[in-house]
């Protein structure tokens, strides 16, 4: 029997990143209009395309929207970091809707003991039927939230079998780690399927539309008003049982496009938080020490200049080693982060530890760029586009000039093409780019899960834009992923990552921070592997 936070079986745990924080004086900032006590006012750049994760649109806010008005089975607990700053524990789990669970000794199965008092936004209390309805769901849904699914064995609606009302267990074809870990992420949230079935219709079995717009489910949070494009406000549950109740009442969070404005209205006072400002108004932020700023290294996560394999000349390994030794990391770091991340160059040549990421052993050195070249038969360099993410310009466009400025050092030109956002992951999926800047980030912190997604030629997924594929890479991968010896997983994911490291088809460039700015009598800030806010754990300071 699992209770709740025992902690996860298995060999992968290395320790929790530490958090970088840096605090701000804590006497108050004038503001020129105070947030009532019981309202939290968010401003942010980028609102949810859609309210349903499991919808063809969903975006990363739609992300934040499921972790705060949906529940699942599990969750982690969060601990406090030394430096008193807080994350989630990916080592552990904690209940949700499962008051326990009995996970079987292979992992092939895992039964899940629902609480008797847990109930939807519209009364209806929650049920096993409810859960395997909205895991069917998830599964049927294609795209990412059945890619997820799959990650760990769940593909057919027959693995999920409902016991009794607050019963179900689900059984895993071919046992593996992530059995938990999957079940804890944000497509795993349990919807109101008695609710979302009423507005069913033949073309659309499960309701994508409606929940696409409205709220079905049962999590610490309501959708009080959606205004696409503009605002969303949440209202408290208070029959929510799945955890304590939040000290947020209302919480308002409103799309700012400009960078600028979000700052100033901050710096005002007239808003509470923001995340997503560039790393500049980040770093100025610390130096001036009015508000609280929490930066933490993203886990499982690379920014990264990637080569397109598949394309001449980055089809030669020793023209992709040439250009790793021609980026200009410190400059990157200072001049288009501002510090406000951990350089990924720099390391050993022999990969000795399973960490990841980890920094690759390229450092910038011009003499050695220019001979690799020369070896590869492109003494006198070549001509190459680099592309980026508009929306993603506050960091790319300064990195892809830097680029271009070290590589004419070895001969190399380098155009720039700015893709709009609305088009970057269809040219992600064509896999045409010959050179790009990209971060990835994986939701479940392991290392073969991330090479998973992104290295491996069998996966081939859209995140694979290399179009790299290595068989004895993709045979460590597959087995790692399912290995259940410590010493043999060690050697694999060690395996890996010196292959990627000696064929470079991707240059890591830097681990990235993730930023928060807030008033300093905001508490409870904490860091999440989805990157969005757990409005469920945020207070003020009285």
């Amino acid at each position: 029997m699992v209770r709740p936070a025992q902690k996860a079986a298995g060999f992968l745990r290395p320790a929790l990143q530490a958090t970088l924080i840096s605090l701000a004086a804590t006497a108050a900032f004038p503001a020129l209009a105070k947030s009532p006590d019981n309202t939290l006012v968010v401003v942010t750049e980028e609102g949810p395309a859609t309210l349903d994760i499991h919808g063809g649109t969903a975006n990363v806010p739609t992300h934040e929207v499921s972790w705060n008005v949906y529940d699942r089975l599990i969750t982690h607990p969060r601990i406090k970091l030394p430096d008193g700053t807080f994350s989630y524990d990916y080592t552990r789990f904690a209940p949700e809707l499962a008051e326990s669970w009995d996970l079987a000794a292979d992992n092939s199965s895992v039964t899940f003991h629902l609480r008797k008092d847990a109930t939807f936004h519209d009364g209806k209390p929650v049920t096993a039927k409810d859960v395997k309805w909205s895991l069917d769901r998830a599964i049927a849904a294609g795209g990412f939230p059945a890619i997820q699914m799959g990650a760990s064995q769940m593909t057919s609606p027959d693995q999920f079998v409902v016991v009794d009302d607050y019963t179900i267990k689900v059984d895993f074809p071919k046992p593996n780690k992530l059995v938990l870990a999957n079940l804890a992420v944000p497509v795993a949230q349990i919807v109101n399927s008695e609710l979302a079935r009423q507005h069913a219709t033949a073309a659309d079995p499960w309701a994508m539309a409606w929940v696409g717009k409205n709220d079905a489910g049962g999590g610490a949070y309501e959708v009080a008003k959606w205004k696409p494009g503009s605002e969303i406000d949440f209202k408290r549950f208070d029959q929510w049982k799945s955890g304590p109740l939040p000290a947020f009442e209302k919480i308002v969070e409103r799309q700012i496009a400009s960078a600028g404005t979000r700052r100033a209205l901050l710096e005002k006072g007239d808003a509470d938080l923001s995340f997503n400002l560039p790393p500049k108004d980040f770093s100025e932020l610390v130096k001036e020490g009015r508000l609280k700023v929490i930066g933490t290294p993203v886990d499982s996560e690379l920014l990264y200049v990637d080569m397109n394999v598949t394309q001449k000349p980055f089809d030669n390994p020793k023209v992709r080693q040439a250009i790793a030794y021609a980026i200009p990391y410190g400059d990157i770091m200072s001049n288009a982060l501002y510090g406000r991340g951990t350089v990924m160059s720099g390391g050993s040549k022999q990969v000795t530890t399973t960490a990841w990421p980890q920094p690759s052993p390229y450092v910038t050195d011009i003499g050695k760029a220019k001979a690799l070249l020369a070896e590869a038969g492109y003494p006198d360099g070549f001509k190459t586009t680099i592309s980026y993410d508009v929306s993603t310009a506050s960091t790319r466009e300064p990195i892809a000039l830097l680029i271009q400025d070290s590589l004419k050092k070895i001969g190399v030109d380098v155009s720039i093409e700015k893709v709009p956002g609305a088009d970057w992951y269809t040219r992600l999926g064509q896999k045409k780019m010959p050179f790009l800047i990209m971060s990835f980030k994986a939701w479940l912190n392991y290392p073969d899960y991330y090479f998973y997604w992104t290295y491996d030629g069998i996966n081939n997924s859209v995140f694979n834009d290399m179009n790299y594929v290595n068989p004895d890479m993709d045979a460590l991968i597959e087995k790692a992923r399912f290995e259940t010896d410590k010493a043999a997983y060690d050697a694999e994911v060690k395996g890996f990552i010196q292959k990627a490291f000696d064929d470079v088809p991707r240059i890591p460039l830097a681990q990235d921070y993730r930023d928060v700015a807030m008033q300093p009598a905001i508490e409870g800030y904490t860091y999440w592997f989805h990157l969005t806010l757990d409005y469920r754990t945020l207070s003020r300071k009285k």
